[in-house]
């Protein structure tokens, strides 16, 4: 984000960034979060602060939201998305890659404690997984059909994230419009795509896909 922040200012072009409640420098707690909840908040943001054409950037879960604010905007007719940039997109998650893999003490956890914790190599916090994130992530589910997004994709994903695997980028390529999408596989490159080489490939996807705009 910062990167691109800087990329922004250097370019001369607006730039809005938030963090979801329970991340980062927004208050709340991270347990209390719900895909809705989130897309909530990011519909709020960007309907206050933007004007204009835009071009959406969503990380991992952010990219899951990002696919559902367009769905929500052209249905309440706003049409100002213009692009779409994903890095290690994590759409459907909490159905496609955490409900198909959890262990039997994990299901007593969701149900007696409504919650389970699993170590982060991000933080020295434990990850939560509530039943209700799961449970609303089935409602806010993008990957059971062909997604329809109205403007090109451009999905960034390494090959070697330990956290959301290739074949899921590829299964969401497979549901977008084969004639707006670019998937641009990183060979080396992990989740978080934060190195030098991935910032640069980031800041070239966005800035291609602004220059279409001009």
């Amino acid at each position: 984000a910062q990167t691109l922040s800087d990329w922004a200012a250097k370019e001369g072009r607006a730039f809005l960034r938030h963090d979801y409640s329970g991340h980062g420098e927004s208050g709340g707690a991270f347990a209390d979060g719900t895909i809705s909840k989130w897309l909530s908040q990011s519909l709020a943001v960007f309907r206050h602060f933007t004007s204009g054409s835009q071009i959406l950037v969503g990380s991992s879960m952010g990219a899951w939201i990002a696919l559902r604010m367009v769905q929500e905007l052209r249905k309440a007719g706003e049409t100002n998305v213009v692009g779409l940039v994903l890095l290690a997109p994590a759409p459907d998650f909490t159905a496609e890659l955490v409900e198909p893999v959890l262990t039997a003490a994990q299901k007593r956890d969701l149900a007696e404690k409504g919650f389970f914790a699993e170590p982060s190599d991000y933080s020295t916090e434990p990850y939560i997984y509530t039943r209700a994130l799961i449970e609303d992530g089935r409602d806010n589910r993008v990957m059971t059909g062909p997604i329809d997004t109205h403007c090109p994709v451009h999905i960034l994903q390494g090959l070697a994230d330990p956290d959301v695997p290739s074949s899921h980028a590829l299964k969401l390529v497979s549901l977008l419009p084969a004639d707006d999408v670019t998937l641009s596989l990183i060979p080396d490159g992990d989740h978080r795509l934060s190195r030098p080489q991935d910032l640069d490939m980031l800041v070239r996807a966005v800035g291609d896909m602004a220059g279409r705009g001009k």
